[in-house]
């Protein structure tokens, strides 16, 4: 086994651990942060991105298993792992694949509009798929907002806790 795939799989059980015995228990203001999808953002830019796909779904589907919901979390994982090579692009340029991207790096604008557009969009789908109804669009974008800022500052903070040391 290379490194890459050791430090993806306990990157994974981290992320889940984490989120599943503390922060499913944390709110602010009632909403609950959900930087599991960081497991989805650090992924490496040129993995393989079909295990990429399946790993986003199983990460979402054992968070739908311990909140018991009806697979909200994997449908929007597996919708963020497919539209990341759009983000990235929209980030940092048509040739983001040919470039040393390291998200947990210093944070700069195009890193920030990355993390920032994929947690959006995680936000918005899950909330869309959970609620389902067009008459709730105001709490669902109210959800989305609040859960999107709570997440973004645990994530950065994760982010620059796990940051690994200058070589």
């Amino acid at each position: 086994m290379n490194s890459t795939l050791i430090g993806n799989i306990s990157r994974f059980v981290l992320l889940m651990a984490a989120q599943i015995l503390v922060f499913n228990k944390m709110e602010l203001f009632g909403y609950t942060a959900f930087p599991y999808i960081l497991y989805i953002l650090l992924y490496p830019v040129n993995g393989n991105k079909a295990l990429l796909l399946i790993t986003a779904f199983f990460l979402g589907l054992t968070q739908d298993i311990f909140l018991n919901t009806s697979g909200p979390h994997a449908a929007a994982c597996v919708c963020l792992a497919y539209f990341r090579p759009a983000f990235f692009r929209f980030s940092f340029g048509i040739s983001y694949e040919y470039q040393t991207i390291r998200i947990n790096d210093r944070l700069t604008p195009e890193r920030f509009s990355f993390i920032l557009i994929s947690v959006v969009t995680h936000h918005l789908i899950l909330y869309l798929l959970e609620l389902l109804r067009f008459s709730l669009i105001i709490d669902t974008l109210i959800r989305t907002v609040a859960t999107t800022a709570f997440t973004l500052i645990l994530s950065i903070t994760i982010i620059y806790l796990i940051k690994p040391g200058k070589q």
